[in-house]
């Protein structure tokens, strides 16, 4: 029996991967919430990686937020995400875990990185200011898995997801990402009978997103991969692998079937006043592709999905 941790267990990511390690036969996964865990405190995510006899360890632990939230608190984001992320790696490291999987993001990449952005364009020019302190944090992380893999030997590997969506998603109206934020105003504007919804910007901007299922089912995928064939497609101070779908769609478009899958039938008005954002955001997937994985979950499916867990769970987020 394979005692696998997945940090991060009650969050959209965290919880996906539980769902798919489920389906395996031979794992004990082993979770805490944050009541029984402070990953934040170094005393006692060692004495947890001590009491436990580990395997591998899924690093989904994060404080994640929307623009908003990462430019109002900068120091809780780059404080919390680095002693996660520093604890769990070196606790996992002190007590002989050789396995595990630390989930970046892709803001990690240059504000002006070359589209599709690929692996190689970590740290080669300056970062999104609003995000700052958590792409900072991520960059960490991933330069922690390096150096713990060159150093001692481990096998501390690092994936960069692109703008996930899906069940357990934060649909906050003020603090959520893009397609929670989307499907909740049209959910409640179809729900009141307006006759319009004004969505920002002009609608060109360009976005990737991948539904959480297929990002867990990547995070195994990779974790699974021989070391040999994991090594000889990353270098030692370059070990990262994007996951994402490979393809997006104009705003417009996503504004559009969001509108169909919640079932507003009214007009919509784009407030071309407020900012578009980056033109495009897309991840260089070639690598992962290369490595046997690609994406199932279709962005309509993908939508649906998450509408009915939204749904089922509505009440959950009553503001």
């Amino acid at each position: 029996m394979k005692n696998v941790f997945v940090a991060g267990h009650r969050g959209m990511v965290g919880a996906a991967i539980v769902r798919q390690l489920e389906k395996q036969d031979g794992i004990n996964i082993i979770t805490r919430t944050r009541s029984q865990l402070d990953l934040t405190q170094q005393s006692e995510v060692m004495a947890f990686f001590s009491e436990n006899k580990i395997d591998e360890v899924y690093l989904a632990a994060a404080k994640v937020g929307g623009i908003h939230a990462n430019n109002t608190f900068p120091a809780d984001f780059i404080y919390e995400n680095l002693m996660i992320e520093s604890n769990i790696i070196y606790s996992a490291h002190s007590n002989d875990v050789q396995k595990l999987l630390f989930l970046g993001s892709s803001c990690i990449y240059p504000k002006l990185a070359p589209q599709p952005m690929t692996e190689e364009a970590l740290l080669t020019n300056k970062l999104e200011e609003t995000n700052e302190p958590y792409a900072v944090a991520k960059i960490a992380g991933i330069k922690l898995c390096e150096s713990y893999n060159r150093q001692y030997g481990r096998d501390y590997r690092s994936v960069m997801p692109t703008n996930l969506y899906g069940p357990n998603d934060n649909f906050h109206p003020e603090n959520s990402h893009v397609i929670p934020a989307l499907l909740r105003r049209f959910h409640e504007a179809a729900q009141r009978g307006d006759e319009t919804v004004t969505a920002w910007g002009s609608g060109k901007p360009m976005r990737e997103f991948l539904h959480v299922d297929d990002m867990a089912s990547a995070c195994l995928h990779i974790m699974g991969l021989k070391q040999s064939v994991y090594g000889a497609n990353t270098q030692p101070m370059l070990s990262h692998i994007n996951v994402g779908t490979g393809e997006d769609c104009t705003i417009k478009e996503l504004v559009e079937t969001v509108a169909e899958v919640t079932g507003f039938n009214g007009e919509i008005f784009w407030d071309t006043s407020k900012p578009d954002g980056a033109p495009r955001k897309l991840m260089d997937v070639s690598r992962l592709h290369s490595l046997g994985w690609r994406h199932g979950v279709e962005l309509k499916e993908g939508l649906n999905d998450t509408y009915e867990w939204f749904l089922d769970n509505q009440e959950s987020f009553r503001a």
